[in-house]
């Protein structure tokens, strides 16, 4: 059973954008799916779907590359807010990463959104990660 469902679903994308693979298999639950798609919106990722086995869900995701050489979209990811320190901020002080070529997923009361969202609906929250 793992504690922080977030830090494994990044490292497991992490790990296969590094090994260069196509399909990465993750734990569903309800976090993990909105930050996922989230990534898909903000085009980080192919595509995904949820799979059942044996009473447990998982989500199958799609990594994206671009050419011949297949590089990959996602350049790094970085968890921000882990449970041994949580990380909250208000709207007006939502983060920009790389000034304002990565995204910052923030977790809020009305869902898991990116930074440029939260501060259009005039919105603070936990700070999940960073993408890039």
């Amino acid at each position: 059973m793992v504690n922080d469902t977030i830090s494994d679903t990044l490292t497991r994308i992490r790990n296969a954008n590094l090994a260069k693979h196509q399909i990465v298999q993750v734990i569903a639950t309800k976090i993990t799916l909105n930050l996922i798609r989230v990534l898909h919106q903000e085009g980080f990722i192919e595509k995904f779907h949820e799979i059942e086995d044996n009473s447990k869900t998982f989500i199958l995701i799609s990594l994206k590359y671009k050419g011949k050489n297949r590089t990959s979209i996602i350049t790094a990811l970085k968890r921000i807010s882990k449970p041994g320190l949580r990380v909250y901020t208000n709207h007006k002080e939502l983060p920009k990463v790389l000034g304002g070529i990565g995204i910052a997923i923030i977790s809020t009361s009305k869902g898991v959104m990116t930074d440029k969202q939260a501060r259009s609906h005039g919105l603070g929250g936990e700070v999940l990660c960073y993408v890039w």
